[in-house]
Protein backbone atom coordinates (compact mmCIF):
# COMPACT_ATOMS: atom_id res chain seq x y z
CA UNK A 1 0.00 0.00 0.00
CA UNK A 2 1.42 3.48 -1.11
CA UNK A 3 1.77 6.45 1.55
CA UNK A 4 -1.01 8.03 -0.76
CA UNK A 5 -3.38 5.62 -0.65
CA UNK A 6 -3.06 5.24 3.10
CA UNK A 7 -3.72 9.16 3.19
CA UNK A 8 -7.07 9.04 1.23
CA UNK A 9 -7.93 6.38 3.84
CA UNK A 10 -8.07 8.63 6.48
CA UNK A 11 -9.41 11.03 4.50
CA UNK A 12 -12.34 8.25 4.16
CA UNK A 13 -12.12 7.24 7.90
CA UNK A 14 -12.84 11.14 8.36
CA UNK A 15 -15.76 11.27 6.08
CA UNK A 16 -17.23 7.91 8.04
CA UNK A 17 -16.60 9.59 11.63
CA UNK A 18 -18.35 12.53 10.12
CA UNK A 19 -22.07 10.62 9.27
CA UNK A 20 -21.33 8.43 12.46
CA UNK A 21 -21.02 11.29 14.85
CA UNK A 22 -24.03 13.13 12.53
CA UNK A 23 -26.07 9.72 12.96
CA UNK A 24 -25.59 9.79 16.84
CA UNK A 25 -26.10 13.44 17.08
CA UNK A 26 -29.71 14.03 15.13
CA UNK A 27 -30.93 10.06 16.87
CA UNK A 28 -31.00 11.85 20.11
CA UNK A 29 -32.16 14.74 20.66
CA UNK A 30 -33.07 16.19 24.21
CA UNK A 31 -36.59 16.08 23.07
CA UNK A 32 -38.57 14.97 19.22
CA UNK A 33 -40.85 18.30 19.89
CA UNK A 34 -37.76 20.75 20.14
CA UNK A 35 -35.62 20.12 17.23
CA UNK A 36 -33.86 22.86 14.79
CA UNK A 37 -35.47 22.26 11.55
CA UNK A 38 -31.85 21.24 10.20
CA UNK A 39 -31.73 18.59 12.49
CA UNK A 40 -35.20 17.02 10.97
CA UNK A 41 -35.73 14.57 8.35
CA UNK A 42 -37.84 15.43 5.66
CA UNK A 43 -41.54 14.76 6.67
CA UNK A 44 -41.84 13.58 2.74
CA UNK A 45 -40.32 14.77 -0.64
CA UNK A 46 -37.63 16.37 0.34
CA UNK A 47 -34.17 16.88 1.53
CA UNK A 48 -32.32 17.82 4.60
CA UNK A 49 -29.02 17.39 6.11
CA UNK A 50 -30.11 14.79 8.85
CA UNK A 51 -31.21 12.89 5.49
CA UNK A 52 -27.53 13.17 4.53
CA UNK A 53 -25.99 10.96 7.35
CA UNK A 54 -27.12 7.70 6.62
CA UNK A 55 -27.20 7.32 2.51
CA UNK A 56 -23.61 8.85 3.28
CA UNK A 57 -22.64 6.08 5.19
CA UNK A 58 -23.63 3.50 2.69
CA UNK A 59 -21.50 5.62 0.36
CA UNK A 60 -18.68 5.14 2.23
CA UNK A 61 -19.37 1.04 2.63
CA UNK A 62 -19.56 0.81 -1.17
CA UNK A 63 -15.74 2.41 -1.14
CA UNK A 64 -15.42 0.17 2.34
CA UNK A 65 -16.09 -3.17 0.29
CA UNK A 66 -13.81 -2.23 -2.57
CA UNK A 67 -10.98 -2.17 -0.43
CA UNK A 68 -12.01 -5.03 1.68
CA UNK A 69 -12.60 -7.38 -1.61
CA UNK A 70 -9.62 -6.09 -3.52
CA UNK A 71 -7.18 -7.95 -0.51
CA UNK A 72 -8.86 -11.20 -2.20
CA UNK A 73 -8.60 -10.07 -5.65
CA UNK A 74 -12.37 -10.52 -6.30
CA UNK A 75 -12.12 -14.22 -6.33
CA UNK A 76 -15.41 -15.66 -4.67
CA UNK A 77 -13.77 -18.39 -3.30
CA UNK A 78 -15.14 -20.31 -0.12
CA UNK A 79 -13.61 -18.13 2.77
CA UNK A 80 -14.66 -15.06 1.17
CA UNK A 81 -18.02 -16.14 0.31
CA UNK A 82 -18.32 -17.37 4.21
CA UNK A 83 -16.87 -14.09 5.26
CA UNK A 84 -19.29 -11.93 3.10
CA UNK A 85 -21.99 -14.06 4.50
CA UNK A 86 -21.14 -14.20 8.12
CA UNK A 87 -20.46 -10.77 8.25
CA UNK A 88 -24.01 -9.94 7.07
CA UNK A 89 -25.48 -12.36 9.39
CA UNK A 90 -24.10 -10.43 12.57
CA UNK A 91 -24.87 -7.44 11.60
CA UNK A 92 -28.23 -7.80 10.70
CA UNK A 93 -28.55 -9.78 14.25
CA UNK A 94 -27.21 -6.89 15.96
CA UNK A 95 -29.67 -4.82 14.31
CA UNK A 96 -32.94 -7.21 15.95
CA UNK A 97 -30.81 -7.37 19.12
CA UNK A 98 -30.75 -3.94 19.53
CA UNK A 99 -34.57 -3.67 18.38
CA UNK A 100 -35.37 -6.21 21.10
CA UNK A 101 -33.28 -4.86 23.96
CA UNK A 102 -35.55 -1.79 23.56
CA UNK A 103 -38.68 -3.58 23.75
CA UNK A 104 -37.38 -5.68 26.28
CA UNK A 105 -36.53 -2.41 28.37
CA UNK A 106 -39.55 -0.04 27.49
CA UNK A 107 -41.79 -3.74 27.97
CA UNK A 108 -40.33 -4.21 31.85
CA UNK A 109 -41.06 -0.87 33.08
CA UNK A 110 -44.49 -0.62 31.51
CA UNK A 111 -45.22 -4.00 33.43
CA UNK A 112 -44.14 -2.32 36.70
CA UNK A 113 -47.78 -0.69 37.44
CA UNK A 114 -48.67 -4.29 36.81
CA UNK A 115 -49.81 -6.61 39.79
CA UNK A 116 -47.31 -9.51 38.55
CA UNK A 117 -44.26 -11.53 39.57
CA UNK A 118 -40.78 -10.43 38.82
CA UNK A 119 -40.70 -13.71 36.53
CA UNK A 120 -43.88 -13.01 34.72
CA UNK A 121 -43.01 -9.71 34.34
CA UNK A 122 -39.04 -10.84 33.32
CA UNK A 123 -40.49 -13.47 30.72
CA UNK A 124 -43.16 -11.20 29.36
CA UNK A 125 -40.57 -8.33 28.73
CA UNK A 126 -38.13 -11.04 26.87
CA UNK A 127 -40.52 -12.29 24.65
CA UNK A 128 -41.96 -9.53 22.36
CA UNK A 129 -40.64 -11.28 18.67
CA UNK A 130 -43.97 -10.78 17.97
CA UNK A 131 -43.83 -7.63 17.24
CA UNK A 132 -40.20 -6.82 16.67
CA UNK A 133 -39.35 -4.64 14.70
CA UNK A 134 -37.46 -6.75 11.67
CA UNK A 135 -35.69 -3.91 9.49
CA UNK A 136 -34.18 -0.59 9.93
CA UNK A 137 -30.70 0.83 10.16
CA UNK A 138 -28.08 -1.79 10.41
CA UNK A 139 -30.48 -4.78 9.01
CA UNK A 140 -30.40 -2.42 6.22
CA UNK A 141 -26.40 -1.77 5.99
CA UNK A 142 -26.40 -5.91 6.44
CA UNK A 143 -28.51 -6.68 3.30
CA UNK A 144 -26.99 -4.11 1.54
CA UNK A 145 -23.65 -5.01 2.15
CA UNK A 146 -23.91 -8.53 1.63
CA UNK A 147 -25.80 -7.93 -1.76
CA UNK A 148 -22.70 -5.84 -2.92
CA UNK A 149 -19.99 -7.70 -1.77
CA UNK A 150 -21.66 -10.87 -3.11
CA UNK A 151 -22.05 -9.07 -6.96
CA UNK A 152 -18.39 -7.58 -6.65
CA UNK A 153 -16.71 -11.06 -6.27
CA UNK A 154 -19.28 -13.20 -8.92
CA UNK A 155 -19.94 -10.32 -11.65
CA UNK A 156 -17.34 -8.46 -13.87
CA UNK A 157 -17.09 -4.98 -12.92
CA UNK A 158 -17.51 -3.47 -15.77
CA UNK A 159 -21.23 -4.88 -15.63
CA UNK A 160 -21.34 -3.41 -12.07
CA UNK A 161 -22.73 0.08 -13.46
CA UNK A 162 -25.13 -1.63 -15.83
CA UNK A 163 -26.56 -3.44 -12.94
CA UNK A 164 -26.94 -0.08 -10.89
CA UNK A 165 -28.52 0.96 -13.39
CA UNK A 166 -31.28 -1.51 -13.87
CA UNK A 167 -32.13 -1.47 -10.36
CA UNK A 168 -32.28 2.16 -10.22
CA UNK A 169 -34.34 2.66 -13.85
CA UNK A 170 -36.70 -0.71 -12.27
CA UNK A 171 -37.34 0.73 -9.20
CA UNK A 172 -38.46 4.20 -10.60
CA UNK A 173 -40.58 2.11 -12.96
CA UNK A 174 -41.95 0.58 -9.79
CA UNK A 175 -42.62 3.74 -7.66
CA UNK A 176 -44.53 5.31 -10.31
CA UNK A 177 -46.98 2.62 -11.34
CA UNK A 178 -47.72 1.83 -7.46
CA UNK A 179 -48.52 4.80 -6.30
CA UNK A 180 -44.60 5.05 -4.85
CA UNK A 181 -44.65 8.86 -4.16
CA UNK A 182 -48.33 8.51 -2.35
CA UNK A 183 -48.59 8.75 1.61
CA UNK A 184 -51.20 6.05 1.81
CA UNK A 185 -52.06 2.49 2.29
CA UNK A 186 -51.82 1.88 -1.59
CA UNK A 187 -48.50 3.00 -1.72
CA UNK A 188 -46.16 -0.42 -3.22
CA UNK A 189 -43.54 0.26 -0.56
CA UNK A 190 -45.52 -0.07 2.24
CA UNK A 191 -47.99 -2.73 0.68
CA UNK A 192 -45.00 -4.82 0.01
CA UNK A 193 -43.41 -5.15 3.25
CA UNK A 194 -47.06 -5.49 5.10
CA UNK A 195 -47.40 -8.37 2.73
CA UNK A 196 -44.06 -9.97 3.55
CA UNK A 197 -43.31 -8.79 7.25
CA UNK A 198 -46.98 -8.01 8.79
CA UNK A 199 -47.33 -4.84 10.13
CA UNK A 200 -46.54 -5.79 13.53
CA UNK A 201 -43.01 -5.90 12.55
CA UNK A 202 -42.60 -2.07 10.74
CA UNK A 203 -41.43 1.19 11.65
CA UNK A 204 -45.22 3.09 12.11
CA UNK A 205 -45.89 6.34 10.41
CA UNK A 206 -48.87 7.67 12.44
CA UNK A 207 -51.30 4.74 12.14
CA UNK A 208 -49.81 3.67 8.78
CA UNK A 209 -47.45 0.71 9.01
CA UNK A 210 -44.34 1.98 6.54
CA UNK A 211 -40.81 1.31 6.71
CA UNK A 212 -38.10 3.60 5.40
CA UNK A 213 -35.76 0.91 5.48
CA UNK A 214 -38.22 -1.83 3.77
CA UNK A 215 -37.45 -4.69 1.70
CA UNK A 216 -38.56 -3.41 -1.76
CA UNK A 217 -36.56 0.32 -1.14
CA UNK A 218 -33.66 -1.95 -0.33
CA UNK A 219 -32.66 -2.61 -4.23
CA UNK A 220 -31.83 1.07 -4.52
CA UNK A 221 -30.17 1.20 -1.76
CA UNK A 222 -27.99 -1.99 -3.10
CA UNK A 223 -27.22 0.21 -5.73
CA UNK A 224 -26.15 2.80 -4.12
CA UNK A 225 -23.88 0.74 -2.08
CA UNK A 226 -22.39 -0.24 -5.63
CA UNK A 227 -22.27 3.63 -7.25
CA UNK A 228 -20.01 3.92 -3.68
CA UNK A 229 -17.71 0.61 -4.79
CA UNK A 230 -17.18 2.35 -7.82
CA UNK A 231 -16.06 5.21 -6.74
CA UNK A 232 -13.58 2.95 -4.24
CA UNK A 233 -12.29 1.41 -7.50
CA UNK A 234 -11.57 4.87 -8.96
CA UNK A 235 -9.75 6.07 -5.87
CA UNK A 236 -7.31 2.69 -5.80
CA UNK A 237 -6.71 3.60 -9.27
CA UNK A 238 -2.98 4.21 -10.04
CA UNK A 239 -2.98 7.52 -11.46
CA UNK A 240 -2.66 11.31 -10.14
CA UNK A 241 -4.31 11.88 -6.66
CA UNK A 242 -5.39 15.23 -8.52
CA UNK A 243 -6.87 13.54 -11.96
CA UNK A 244 -9.14 11.04 -9.31
CA UNK A 245 -9.67 14.06 -7.44
CA UNK A 246 -11.11 15.87 -10.89
CA UNK A 247 -12.52 12.45 -11.68
CA UNK A 248 -14.49 12.21 -8.32
CA UNK A 249 -15.70 15.30 -8.59
CA UNK A 250 -16.93 15.39 -11.69
CA UNK A 251 -18.74 12.26 -11.31
CA UNK A 252 -20.11 13.43 -8.08
CA UNK A 253 -21.61 17.11 -9.46
CA UNK A 254 -22.81 15.06 -12.62
CA UNK A 255 -24.84 12.92 -10.24
CA UNK A 256 -26.22 15.93 -8.40
CA UNK A 257 -26.93 17.50 -11.46
CA UNK A 258 -29.17 14.07 -13.09
CA UNK A 259 -30.62 13.98 -9.52
CA UNK A 260 -31.87 17.59 -9.25
CA UNK A 261 -32.89 17.27 -12.93
CA UNK A 262 -34.38 13.99 -12.80
CA UNK A 263 -36.63 15.13 -8.97
CA UNK A 264 -39.50 16.66 -11.40
CA UNK A 265 -40.68 13.67 -11.98
CA UNK A 266 -39.29 11.71 -9.81
CA UNK A 267 -39.29 13.49 -6.32
CA UNK A 268 -36.17 13.15 -3.69
CA UNK A 269 -37.70 10.83 -0.95
CA UNK A 270 -35.25 9.33 1.69
CA UNK A 271 -38.27 7.17 3.17
CA UNK A 272 -38.88 5.07 -0.93
CA UNK A 273 -34.79 5.75 -1.36
CA UNK A 274 -35.99 7.03 -4.24
CA UNK A 275 -33.35 6.82 -7.41
CA UNK A 276 -32.60 10.81 -7.20
CA UNK A 277 -32.14 10.32 -3.42
CA UNK A 278 -29.73 7.95 -4.45
CA UNK A 279 -28.22 10.08 -7.15
CA UNK A 280 -28.25 13.23 -4.96
CA UNK A 281 -26.96 12.20 -1.87
CA UNK A 282 -23.97 9.88 -3.83
CA UNK A 283 -22.98 13.07 -5.56
CA UNK A 284 -22.92 15.27 -2.53
CA UNK A 285 -20.56 12.34 -0.61
CA UNK A 286 -18.52 11.95 -3.60
CA UNK A 287 -18.09 15.71 -3.54
CA UNK A 288 -16.84 15.72 -0.46
CA UNK A 289 -14.49 12.72 -0.46
CA UNK A 290 -13.33 14.54 -3.13
CA UNK A 291 -13.02 17.62 -0.70
CA UNK A 292 -11.61 16.15 1.94
CA UNK A 293 -8.58 14.15 0.11
CA UNK A 294 -7.40 17.81 -1.15
CA UNK A 295 -7.74 19.15 2.10
CA UNK A 296 -5.62 15.89 4.06
CA UNK A 297 -3.78 15.04 0.98
CA UNK A 298 -3.11 17.74 -1.37
CA UNK A 299 -2.88 20.51 1.78
CA UNK A 300 -1.76 18.16 4.80
CA UNK A 301 -4.26 19.46 6.97
CA UNK A 302 -5.30 17.14 9.35
CA UNK A 303 -4.78 18.74 12.27
CA UNK A 304 -8.80 19.30 12.62
CA UNK A 305 -10.11 15.60 11.74
CA UNK A 306 -9.62 13.96 15.14
CA UNK A 307 -12.63 14.31 16.46
CA UNK A 308 -13.90 12.71 13.80
CA UNK A 309 -11.31 10.50 13.02
CA UNK A 310 -11.86 8.38 16.43
CA UNK A 311 -15.55 8.08 15.30
CA UNK A 312 -14.27 6.68 11.71
CA UNK A 313 -12.06 3.55 13.01
CA UNK A 314 -14.92 2.08 15.28
CA UNK A 315 -18.32 3.21 13.37
CA UNK A 316 -20.39 0.11 13.88
CA UNK A 317 -19.26 -0.35 17.78
CA UNK A 318 -19.73 3.31 18.42
CA UNK A 319 -23.09 3.54 16.51
CA UNK A 320 -24.29 0.10 18.48
CA UNK A 321 -22.67 1.93 21.87
CA UNK A 322 -25.14 4.84 21.33
CA UNK A 323 -27.57 3.24 20.58
CA UNK A 324 -27.52 0.80 23.57
CA UNK A 325 -26.99 3.90 25.99
CA UNK A 326 -29.49 5.76 24.34
CA UNK A 327 -31.99 2.94 25.15
CA UNK A 328 -30.72 2.72 28.82
CA UNK A 329 -31.13 6.41 29.14
CA UNK A 330 -34.45 6.37 28.29
CA UNK A 331 -35.56 2.99 30.38
CA UNK A 332 -33.59 3.96 33.92
CA UNK A 333 -35.93 5.99 36.03
CA UNK A 334 -35.43 7.79 39.22
CA UNK A 335 -37.95 9.31 41.58
CA UNK A 336 -39.23 12.66 40.87
CA UNK A 337 -41.69 13.96 43.42
CA UNK A 338 -45.09 11.53 43.07
CA UNK A 339 -43.92 10.21 39.81
CA UNK A 340 -40.38 8.73 38.61
CA UNK A 341 -38.60 10.30 35.35
CA UNK A 342 -36.44 8.85 33.13
CA UNK A 343 -32.42 10.05 33.09
CA UNK A 344 -33.12 10.98 29.87
CA UNK A 345 -35.68 13.06 30.76
CA UNK A 346 -33.95 14.52 34.59
CA UNK A 347 -31.08 15.48 32.34
CA UNK A 348 -33.07 17.13 29.92
CA UNK A 349 -36.22 18.36 31.21
CA UNK A 350 -34.13 19.27 34.97
CA UNK A 351 -31.15 20.55 33.50
CA UNK A 352 -30.70 21.53 30.26
CA UNK A 353 -34.72 22.87 29.07
CA UNK A 354 -34.35 25.39 32.14
CA UNK A 355 -30.98 26.44 31.38
CA UNK A 356 -30.79 26.84 27.69
CA UNK A 357 -34.74 26.64 26.68
CA UNK A 358 -36.72 23.40 24.92
CA UNK A 359 -34.58 24.03 21.41
CA UNK A 360 -31.20 24.74 22.45
CA UNK A 361 -31.41 22.35 25.51
CA UNK A 362 -32.17 19.85 23.29
CA UNK A 363 -29.23 20.61 20.88
CA UNK A 364 -27.18 20.61 24.05
CA UNK A 365 -28.42 17.21 25.06
CA UNK A 366 -27.84 15.67 21.83
CA UNK A 367 -24.07 17.50 21.26
CA UNK A 368 -23.44 15.78 24.96
CA UNK A 369 -24.50 12.79 23.84
CA UNK A 370 -22.11 12.72 21.26
CA UNK A 371 -19.54 14.00 23.24
CA UNK A 372 -19.80 10.85 26.09
CA UNK A 373 -19.69 8.49 23.04
CA UNK A 374 -16.23 10.25 21.86
CA UNK A 375 -14.98 9.55 25.02
CA UNK A 376 -15.20 6.08 24.47
CA UNK A 377 -14.14 6.01 21.06
CA UNK A 378 -11.46 8.26 21.68
CA UNK A 379 -9.04 5.72 23.89
CA UNK A 380 -9.77 3.10 21.29
CA UNK A 381 -8.30 5.90 18.62
CA UNK A 382 -5.32 6.01 20.54
CA UNK A 383 -4.47 2.60 21.76
CA UNK A 384 -5.04 1.49 17.51
CA UNK A 385 -7.96 -0.92 18.95
CA UNK A 386 -10.10 -1.74 16.11
CA UNK A 387 -13.43 -3.42 16.70
CA UNK A 388 -14.61 -5.20 13.65
CA UNK A 389 -16.93 -7.95 12.30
Amino acid sequence: MTASTNKRLLALDILRGMTIAGMILVNNPGSWGAIYAPLRHAAWNGLTPTDLVFPFFMFIMGISTYLSLNKYHFRPEGTVIRKIIRRTVVIFLIGLGIGWFSRFCNTFYALGSEDISFWERLGRSCWTFDRIRILGVLPRLALCYGAAALIAVTVRHNRIPWIIGILLCGYAVILWVGHGFEISEANIVGMVDRAILGPAHMYREGDLAFDPEGLLSTLPAIAHVLIGFCCGKLICTPAKTSDKLLKLFLIGSTMMLVGWLLSYGCPINKKVWSPTFVLMTCGMASSLLALLIWIIDVKGKKRWSLFFESFGINPLFLYVTASILAILLGAIHIPHGTENISLHGALYQLGLKPLFGPTLGSLVYALLFVGVNWLIGYPLYKRKIYIKI
